[in-house]
């Protein structure tokens, strides 16, 4: 089976010969790069969960490449052997026949999605698989977006921020609504087998944020692995190695890991925009208070 790296090299050759609305479809009325197909979706709907699987569910560029190396270094530290990595494009990217060769995956395995809640097989919850659902603050996520869409050869550029600014707020990006992703996921921050964690608190303490997602997951590993496993994962540790992992793709993933990062584009307008859309969303909930958005997100 092809390495990540490859199957991404050819990903991007493929992009750069689309035109631009070649680059997105539309799949049960959400935007989507046309690394997913009509029959992916359909195939993943069946795909059967097991009790052990992992799911790490993240909005787009809220820490998924971060999570997964956490989740994937944890992994083979307990089982004592390196994961197999080469099936792990997110799960509603390629071919539909690649859910053959996931089912001859040894356990545990360990999947990544930026599908909406209800988009997410049902068999997952039924099973009561672990699902690590990592969420950073609206609006360092909507730039580090911003850059992803420009910098990304499989997504449309963008003429300007303000340009993509609506386009967040609205919902009208690939993977859809910020909010409603957020809202979804609050009606499940309770369930024993769904573990939220935010960007943010990983920031603060990786160690801690590591230890809090091996205790979830059952992993009872050394402090001095988990140590390690932290110091392994920051983000000057990933940048550095991610060319030689993810080729091209690498700088376009790992841009800067900082928080605050909002402050370089938004508006005073933007901001109060999305403060009134986080009031009406999240103001209250368990989730809103878990992003701290007072400290993170006001100017």
């Amino acid at each position: 089976m092809a390495s990540n790296r490859a199957v991404l090299e050819k990903l991007f050759e493929e992009a750069a010969r689309k035109k631009s609305e070649e680059l997105l479809i539309t799949y049960q009325g959400v935007l989507y790069p046309s690394l997913c197909s009509a029959e992916t979706f359909q195939a993943l709907d069946m795909m059967e969960a097991r009790k052990d699987d992992v799911f790490l569910v993240t909005y787009p560029k809220s820490g998924t490449n971060w999570v997964l190396k956490i989740l994937n270094d944890l992994r083979a530290s307990h089982q004592k052997k390196a994961p197999t990595l080469e099936h792990q494009l997110m799960l509603e990217f390629g071919k539909p026949e690649k859910f053959q060769k996931i089912k001859d995956l040894s356990s545990p395995r360990v999947f990544y999605t930026h599908l909406h809640y209800d988009n997410i097989p049902k068999s997952v919850f039924e099973k009561k698989a672990k699902v690590v659902v990592v969420f950073r603050n609206p609006k360092d996520t909507a730039v580090s977006f911003y850059h992803f869409y420009n910098n990304n050869p499989v997504l449309p550029t963008m003429n300007s921020w303000d340009e993509f600014f609506q386009k967040f707020i609205s919902g009208e990006v690939v993977w859809s609504s910020y909010f409603d992703h957020a809202l979804a996921w609050n009606r499940h921050i309770d369930d024993e087998n769904v573990l939220i964690i935010t960007y943010e608190e990983l920031k603060e303490n990786l160690y801690e944020g590591v230890k809090k997602i091996a205790a979830f997951l059952d992993f009872s590993l050394p402090e001095e692995k988990m140590q390690s496993i932290a110091e392994n994962a920051t983000f000057q540790s990933m940048s550095s190695k991610s060319e030689e992992k993810y080729g091209k793709f690498g700088p376009i993933i790992f841009r800067k890991g900082v928080v605050r990062d909002w402050k370089t584009l938004f508006t005073e307008a933007q901001s109060q925009e999305v403060d009134a859309k986080f009031e009406e969303c999240l103001a209250g909930t368990k989730l809103g208070a878990m992003l701290k958005y007072d400290i993170y997100c006001k100017f």
